[in-house]
């Protein structure tokens, strides 16, 4: 059976975040962020070259796949139908309609997941990582329908506790 999970780093500190990833037996993090750098020092530890040093201390491989990362134009338009809805980043509940259709047409109908499912380690699982706490309000959660659906890959969506 192929597994995987998600996560976020809203909700985390960088020991909690760790320690989720032990409990579910994470081997690999898939990082699926354009820029991968968080905003505010309550989440330093999730910036790349920390993160992926934290990773290497607790025996996590890691693989940034920057082809599945929405583009800078993508955001934005996430960015507008937030401002719209009168929610911040970090409120967010869902992702927009339009940008859906677009992340789907422009990039994910384009992606080689099989890259993704073929680096699957053999014991523990994965995790796709971007930074919103929750999956419906990230284009992790379009990835891992789109694994579900065409890979047949089980995914759960770890969130903070």
């Amino acid at each position: 059976m192929l597994r995987m999970v998600t996560i976020g780093v809203y909700g985390f500190d960088g020991e909690s975040f760790l320690q989720r990833l032990r409990d579910e037996d994470v081997r690999l993090l898939f990082d699926v962020r354009q820029r991968r750098a968080v905003r505010g020092p309550e989440y330093a530890w999730a910036n790349s070259r920390r993160l992926q040093a934290a990773l290497a201390h607790a025996r996590i491989a890691y693989e940034h796949h920057p082809e599945l990362a929405p583009t800078t134009e993508l955001r934005q338009l996430q960015y507008a139908e937030d401002r719209r809805q009168g929610v911040g980043k970090r409120s967010r509940r869902e992702l927009a309609a339009e940008y859906v259709r677009r992340y789907t047409a422009e990039i994910l109908d384009h992606a080689d997941l099989t890259r993704i499912v073929s680096a699957l380690p053999s014991r523990g699982t994965a995790a796709l990582l971007c930074v919103e706490r929750d999956p419906e309000a990230c284009h992790r959660s379009l990835i891992a329908q789109r694994l579900t659906e065409r890979h047949h890959v089980t995914i759960e969506h770890v969130r903070p506790l």
